[in-house]
């Protein structure tokens, strides 16, 4: 079965396929994809996940017992294949082919993948995928349709733009969805519910900076604490809206708690947090949180103390005696 990304929420509302392969050219898209059959996935009782991501010397027997063992821990299990260059190689191909003429009706295979040429397409492996569930094709977003996908996630967090808002913010992103998802995130902290003015709209987002709350959180769970208080100091002195950097920093530290860095688009974030998984004690993540929390209401000025000192002070806590 072949899907677009905008047809796989209907599909999935409708029944579980035994497997989807998530393949295409646009990053946020192709994440927020996989997100939706993580979720699917989970409410139809898939309680376990695993996580596989061959290398180099990646023996592929090691896929070949996750897609056949049962599950531990829940009667269902989703077993998820990333291959990031998209060529399994002769040993991936053959082990792929064989688990989808046999596969495990207690679990589910979602692989995902940049997008393929036509012989990557029309290889053996990928048609059998396709016999045995979905293929997701993720395109880039055209400019001219860029707008109405800016003012449809606006909708989803309460606000609307008129047209030149929404060209103002599409000329600023220049095409890049992961931009355009930060400035939308920034706008529904930093902006009112309902009717965005483009006064509004440019005081929120229009930057120069040469810092970024991305490269503080990557810095905090990297356990670079020099970085991270330079560039802490350097959004103080830029005028960044400590809303907006809490808000990346929690989101690093909910991923660190969960364990999981599924939610998190930036690239660059993603790779620190998915890297960072044994560096801090779950007491340490679970006492960053509580930080974050009290500078919330600091922030909201309902609480004690300064902002831009709880930031620091927060990652000194994390990041010192990490293991503690």
């Amino acid at each position: 079965m072949q899907l677009r990304s905008s047809d796989l929420a209907p599909q999935l509302a409708k029944s579980l396929l035994p497997a989807y392969v998530i393949h295409g050219d646009e990053p946020l898209i192709a994440m927020e994809a996989a997100d939706a059959v993580r979720a699917a996935a989970r409410k139809n009782g898939f309680g376990e996940r695993q996580v596989i991501e061959p290398g180099r010397s990646f023996d592929w027997s090691e896929f070949s017992h996750a897609a056949a063992a049962m599950s531990l821990f829940a009667e269902k299990k989703l077993v998820e294949l990333r291959l990031p260059n998209g060529k399994p190689g002769t040993q991936g191909a053959a082990a792929i082919a064989a688990y989808c003429e046999n596969p495990n009706p207690e679990q589910l295979l979602l692989v995902t993948l940049p997008r393929l040429d036509r012989t990557g397409q029309g290889s053996a492996w990928f048609n059998a995928l396709a016999r045995l569930g979905a293929i997701v094709d993720v395109w880039p977003l055209d400019r001219a349709r860029l707008p109405a996908w800016i003012s449809e996630r606006l909708s989803r967090q309460k606000q609307r733009a008129p047209r030149e808002v929404l060209e103002f913010l599409a000329e600023r992103v220049e095409g890049n969805l992961l931009a355009a998802h930060q400035e939308i995130q920034k706008l529904a902290l930093l902006a009112p519910e309902g009717e965005l003015t483009l006064d509004v709209v440019e005081e929120a987002v229009t930057s120069v900076a040469r810092y970024d709350p991305y490269d503080a959180a990557e810095a905090l769970v990297s356990g670079d604490i020099a970085r991270y208080v330079r560039v802490i100091e350097g959004l103080r002195g830029e005028g960044e809206a400590p809303t907006f950097i809490l808000f990346v920093l929690s989101g690093a530290l909910f991923a660190l708690h969960d364990g999981s860095a599924d939610r998190i688009f930036n690239r660059d974030l993603r790779r620190a947090v998915e890297g960072a998984a044994r560096r801090f004690s779950r007491r340490k993540v679970d006492r960053a949180i509580g930080e974050a929390a009290a500078l919330d209401r600091t922030i909201k000025g309902v609480g004690v103390g300064e902002p831009w000192m709880g930031f620091i002070r927060l990652g000194l806590n994390l990041v010192d005696g990490a293991k503690g």
